[in-house]
């Protein structure tokens, strides 16, 4: 294959090797890390470049899908396998604590019980946090944002396989009145 060549007829170098195309013109790659929505550690994916140059490998999610690599993963697969079960496990156990959790979050009202604002995952992840929980904002999944008092029950997503539901008591701000 002859080297690319600039506007000015001159030939260039460049800075990268290109990346093997699959079949269907995306780019093969080895998945380290399961990753939602696109395969679970050790299956092998085709994706766009820009994905996999600019998220997937970066972030050390995957890596290209070679022969050594598959086989150093079919080597450790069950090793793999055993971390993936512990990991699921302590999942399923935070799922047990949530379910067993109530967090109360005030917020100010009118007198018919709607709220001026709304309540929002980033209030839940905060009280979460006073009770000594650790989540990301984006496991929490919200119907719609929370407009008025009373009790909720939230869906946490923990894993791909885990979920769990919290309940949330939106009560009145208490305001006391000083002389």
């Amino acid at each position: 294959m002859p080297k690319p060549k600039t506007a000015t007829g001159r030939k260039f170098k460049r800075p990268y090797k290109r990346l093997p195309k699959g079949p269907n013109g995306g780019i093969q790659l080895l998945l380290i890390h399961n990753v939602e929505n696109l395969g679970k550690q050790g299956d092998i994916v085709e994706v766009r470049s820009g994905y996999a140059l600019n998220y997937l490998m970066p972030q050390g999610l995957a890596t290209l899908a070679t022969d050594h690599h598959a086989r150093m993963v079919e080597k450790h697969r069950e090793k793999l396998r055993e971390i993936e079960l512990e990991r699921l496990k302590s999942y399923r156990d935070l799922a047990d604590e949530l379910g067993k959790q109530s967090i109360t979050i005030e917020a100010n009202a009118n007198d018919e019980g709607h709220l001026y604002g709304s309540v929002t995952a980033h209030e839940i992840v905060d009280a979460l946090k006073g009770a000594g929980f650790t989540l990301a904002q984006d496991q929490i999944r919200l119907d719609g944002p929370l407009k008025e008092l009373g009790l909720y029950t939230v869906k946490v997503h923990l894993h791909g396989e885990v979920d769990a539901s919290l309940k949330v008591w939106v009560v009145p701000t208490v305001v006391t009145e000083e002389a």
